[in-house]
């Protein structure tokens, strides 16, 4: 234990979406598909099944409206472990171990007498995805109009950008932007081989540098080598340790999670992949969300993805517990969690040599061993 006193499992799961499965009284569409958080219903359509089989896809009707003495038997409650949007979907995990992928695809269809659009939605999982024709589609089209782009006063041979309208001028973080607007949309830090070993002599600066890049929407270090060279010692030439490099660019991954960090070999395709990231951006933001997508986009609470329910079982089993705990114990921890999910995940440890059972029954007792 790190001494800092762990909040209640409750609060951990506080900001945790739910997916809720129904049965209603029709025919046609028999199950209510819906997502709650915090209380508030953020999602709801009408499903014909409820999982699509292999190769399926379901097709939902948008709720319009919930009656109040309308029977619904509850079939399912599950933890929402992850839900964003991608282009025209949103798409779900599921804190389960199976069926946990799924997504909801928005599909705006004219009307036979051209009076506007209207809406269709489908329900598709992961397995459905692969054997769909469209499974080899990108999500973005590319962007309608040139890009805008700045470089840094300071690059003294920059990079090229054919076709995107250019700029000089000074950047407050990185030494390429994207702009939207007059506001910027994507930053790229741009650094060299020998730049980067440079760098290395004040990491504290560099740190500092790549927080700051990593504080906007879409950013990205970019390196015009490869992570081999700096592993290299002729390449090195003895001026740093090929083991002490391998420490500073994980310690660069560990610290700045959020910033990709790409080794793009050279110059040439550095400067591709910057256009192409920068491209594919101005895409994302020029990219139409359907208005169930929109709605769900403003109603729903990204929280940060907190840990898994067998992660917060094994840590509840492994350090919280008291020594010798009883099923009934762990069970009271996790009240809405079905038993045979517990027992699973106590098996596994018990495989890995990190429990051990004594007792049978209801005097049975899990102990734990010491790491090895």
């Amino acid at each position: 234990m790190d001494g800092l006193e762990r909040p209640p499992l409750s609060s951990e799961r506080r900001m945790t979406a739910t997916w809720i499965l129904e049965r209603t009284a029709s025919p046609r569409f028999p199950f209510r598909l819906s997502i709650e958080q915090n209380g508030r219903l953020i999602f709801a359509v009408r499903t014909q099944a409820r999982w699509p089989g292999p190769g399926q896809q379901i097709f939902c009707l948008r709720e319009s409206g919930l009656d109040p003495a309308e029977p619904l038997e509850p079939i399912e409650r599950v933890p929402v472990a992850h839900l964003t949007r991608l282009g025209r979907k949103l798409t779900v995990v599921l804190d389960r171990p199976t069926r946990k992928r799924c997504e909801l695809l928005v599909v705006q269809k004219p009307r036979r007498d051209g009076a506007g659009t209207y809406e269709q939605v489908f329900f598709r999982t992961e397995s459905g995805i692969r054997a769909h024709r469209s499974r080899t589609h990108l999500e973005l089209a590319p962007p309608p109009s040139p890009l805008a782009v700045v470089v840094d006063t300071a690059e003294r041979y920059p990079w090229r950008f054919p076709g995107a309208v250019v700029e000089r001028r000074k950047l407050a973080a990185g030494d390429y932007a994207l702009l939207d607007g007059e506001r910027v949309a994507a930053v790229v830090e741009r650094k060299s081989f020998a730049n980067l070993l440079g760098e290395v002599g004040a990491i504290q600066a560099l740190h500092q540098q790549l927080a700051d890049l990593a504080s906007h929407e879409a950013a990205a270090l970019v390196i015009e080598a490869d992570y081999r060279d700096f592993l290299d010692p002729a390449r090195l030439g003895g001026r740093w340790k090929p083991a002490h490099l391998a420490r500073v660019l994980a310690e660069l991954a560990a610290l700045h999670p959020t910033l990709p960090i790409i080794y793009a070999g050279n110059r040439k395709l550095a400067n591709l992949w910057t256009g192409r990231f920068f491209a594919a951006v101005a895409a994302r933001r020029g990219d139409a969300a359907p208005g169930l997508v929109r709605e769900l986009e403003l109603r729903y609470d990204p929280a940060p993805r907190a840990a898994g329910l067998d992660e917060q079982v094994r840590i509840a089993v492994l350090e919280e517990l008291p020594a010798g705990f009883a099923f009934a114990e762990l069970a009271a921890r996790f009240g809405d969690t079905p038993p045979a999910r517990l027992r699973r995940v106590l098996q596994q440890l018990q495989r890995e040599g990190r429990i051990v059972r004594t007792g049978a029954g209801r005097g049975a007792r899990w102990e734990r061993r010491p790491a090895q």
